[in-house]
């Protein structure tokens, strides 16, 4: 076999992500801080989370078939410009009506340029190296939260309109011309699935007979298999801390344990760089042992670093929630769409992304919620974010009895 040239459109992706995950992570971060600023109460705030949770709902059951037949270079193009357009619609709202809806639009500009259709552009590129390549990938993710510390510095000394404009001047001045380069498979690029041209290897008749000719699932055949509703529930639970912590840690550090801004948002940053190592640990073993256990594992490790967090007593405990959940959001992340496509195939991965994030949303719109609507009752976040540290520890039994389907014969 030989190598083929595979990684250059492969790291075209990783920078069309990492450009517009610096505006997305920062819009994203603070915007409970903004609406505080605002004079919203936290359940009120996540209020626009909802909103964006809905619309991306949305978009990814509109653009799963789409992706499957036409390809994600398109969406991913259009996704940019809608996504710039409502970070510099956010800059010039004055009511909060507009305030939410201009969160629509990011994130319909989300599920059209974000991990969905990127996931899907490189699930047709890699297959025996995907869990490699989606870890990868998510580096870019992962390297937009140490942006936070500066957007912080910009919302303090520009203010956010003027960073919002930024932000979004920046991911379509950025991310529109890379986005331009992206294929829809290696077929449009001259190249072959992995990079890899394998050699004929001569075969028996007789042995090509007995070994049976197996084909990918239809959107339809997954849903009737226990692994996708497995994995949609255990990647749903994960969302729960994650969407919790990424609009609620920076209120609780500064207003539960006492912390500054600055102070919250380098803990984020924190959070961000063990997220890297996590990513880092998935390229190294994403492909040499069973997703679903490390899957699992790493449920427990966000289970246990939400609750070093809520009841913090010394920064120790808070640098080891950064630790145990950066790593464990890394790591994790990428799999959930390897482990799919592994699971059910290329064929209608986009469809079948689309259907499992109908579970998925529940996470994500749930886990600002819940803790969100506890602190508005009891002044504080512990009750909420203990309740969603049990759901996270809960949640990794799903991926244990997550086992791979038969693949349908021809």
């Amino acid at each position: 076999m030989r190598e083929g040239l595979t990684s250059s459109v492969f790291w075209i992706l990783v920078i069309v992500l990492f450009a517009q995950s610096i505006a997305q992570n920062g819009a994203l971060t603070h915007m409970a801080a903004l609406l505080t600023d605002r004079g919203v109460p936290p359940s009120g705030a996540v209020l626009a989370l909802s909103a964006m949770g809905a619309a991306s709902l949305l978009g990814r059951l509109t653009t799963g078939w789409l992706l499957d037949r036409f390809g994600p270079k398109i969406f991913v193009r259009v996704g940019v410009v809608v996504f710039g357009t409502g970070l510099c619609l956010l800059s010039q709202v004055h009511s909060l009506p507009a305030f939410y809806g201009a969160f629509i639009v990011i994130a319909l500009g989300s599920s059209l340029c974000g991990f969905f259709p990127l996931n899907v552009a490189l699930i047709h590129w890699f297959e025996r190296k995907r869990a490699r390549a989606l870890s990868a990938m998510s580096i870019g993710l992962a390297f937009g939260g140490i942006m936070v510390p500066l957007v912080a510095e910009s919302l303090t000394t520009f203010g956010w309109r003027a960073t919002a404009l930024a932000s979004g001047l920046i991911a379509i001045g950025v991310g529109f011309p890379l986005a331009m380069m992206i294929r829809n498979s290696p077929h449009e690029h001259g190249e072959v699935v992995d990079g890899v041209v394998e050699e004929e290897k001569p075969t028996s008749r007789e042995a090509a007979d007995a070994e049976p000719q197996t084909r990918d699932f239809t959107a339809r055949e997954a849903l009737r298999t226990s692994a996708f509703w497995l994995i949609a529930l255990g990647h749903g639970f994960a969302l729960f801390v994650v969407h919790a912590v990424s609009v609620h840690a920076i209120t609780h550090l500064k207003e539960g344990l006492g912390y500054s801004v600055a102070q919250a948002s380098l803990v984020i940053s924190l959070v961000t760089v063990f997220q890297i190592v996590g990513v880092l640990l998935g390229w190294a073993i994403g492909d040499r042992y069973k997703k679903r256990l490390i899957a699992a594992a790493c449920m427990l490790a966000h289970a246990l670093g939400l609750l070093l967090l809520t009841y913090a007593v010394s920064i120790v405990m808070v640098v080891a929630f950064a630790v145990l959940h950066g790593t464990a959001w890394g790591l994790r992340g990428p799999f959930m769409q390897a482990m799919r496509a592994d699971y059910f195939g290329r064929s209608a991965i986009g469809m079948i992304l689309g259907l499992s994030f109908m579970i998925i949303v529940i996470g994500q719109v749930g886990g600002p919620i819940i803790p969100g609507i506890f602190a508005d009752i009891t002044g504080n976040y512990r009750v909420g974010f203990t309740i969603l540290a049990a759901l996270a520890g809960a949640g990794s039994l799903f991926f244990i009895v997550a086992r791979k389907p038969k693949r349908p014969l021809l």
